[in-house]
């Protein structure tokens, strides 16, 4: 994502929840992207912009949010489990709940990716496919939009005065490990 002058800098992994937060952010700029061209060329060419920015939001689901929701499943979610307190309890199935929904959304993507890679390859899409590939973005759209607002208003709070600090660093070297990366802690 480009430097925005007087934006928010970025999370390091020395702060997993702002990182994830963080992700939530790229999730809704790559999702708009998708749905921003596929509204706009409506499976026919697209221009070189739109290609480029296509390509690039395909990748980042392909590549980037699958890490991400393993970030969530894999190092958060069964810490926030761990905690015997009645806040972080009740939370749980709201985590099931996100949980069934990442296996949704990896669905939609798969969908979105295969439509969108037949898009760029054949140069257009068929009017049904077409239709299709808009109509799973606009459920992946409310979908995210329904889920981000769970983690980013009750979840990740929870998680950021509850955990330890033991158990972010560790959750931010699990994040940094994911990426192939050394976490700056």
């Amino acid at each position: 994502m480009p430097v925005v002058i007087g934006g928010k800098p970025e999370s390091s992994f020395a702060d997993p929840i702002g990182l994830l937060g963080d992700c939530h952010r790229r999730i809704e700029a790559f999702l708009s992207v998708l749905g921003q061209v596929a509204a706009e060329a409506q499976g026919g060419p697209m221009s070189d912009s739109q290609s480029t920015a296509w390509k690039a939001a395909l990748r980042y689901f392909r590549e980037a949010a699958p890490k991400h929701t393993a970030d969530e499943e894999e190092s958060l979610f069964p810490r926030l489990r761990e905690i015997d307190r009645p806040e972080a309890r009740a939370l749980l199935t709201r985590v099931d709940t996100l949980e069934a929904e990442h296996v949704c959304a990896g669905r939609a993507h798969d969908e979105v990716d295969r439509l969108g890679r037949l898009w760029l390859d054949d140069g257009s899409l068929p009017s049904e496919q077409a239709a299709r590939l808009c109509t799973v973005l606009g459920q992946l759209s409310e979908l995210y939009r329904r889920h981000i607002a769970i983690e980013d208003g009750e979840v990740f709070p929870l998680a950021a005065t509850m955990l330890s600090a033991l158990d972010r660093k560790a959750i931010g070297g699990e994040m940094a490990a994911r990426r192939g990366l050394k976490p700056t802690l």
